[in-house]
């Protein structure tokens, strides 16, 4: 599967974190967390799953594990599991970062998670 100028297909929400699927496998899962100013995806941690943040366009606050650091274009982290981390977008303009999650979560649960707002 290839997917080209993936940046192009993030979603905005002016009520919360907006997410778009890439890609999906049996061993990972590839998608899109985009970001108006001052929105957040609040610090968190998944026992289970490890999670890559590439950071595709604009500046965000990258929290993981008790660091808190700037992020721009091209900078990469990793949150293993078990580590809580999260992003947030202080603006003024918008931030997109490709998020990559071994293993996958199931189609269900990414469903339950938009539905319930995360990423307010």
């Amino acid at each position: 599967m290839i997917v080209k100028s993936a940046a192009d297909r993030a979603r905005f929400d002016p009520a919360k974190m907006g997410k778009a699927d890439l890609a999906s496998g049996e061993q990972l899962f590839a998608g899109l967390n985009s970001f108006e100013a001052g929105q957040e995806h609040a610090p968190h941690a998944h026992c289970d799953r490890d999670k890559l943040y590439l950071v595709l366009q604009g500046r965000g606050t990258l929290t993981l594990g008790g660091e808190t650091t700037d992020v721009g274009p091209g900078d990469v982290a990793l949150a293993r599991a078990g580590i809580v981390h999260g992003l947030r977008n202080p603006g003024p303009g918008r931030l997109v970062a490709l998020v990559v999650i071994a293993p996958p979560p199931a189609p269900a649960e990414r469903q339950r998670a938009v539905r319930s707002g995360e990423g307010r």
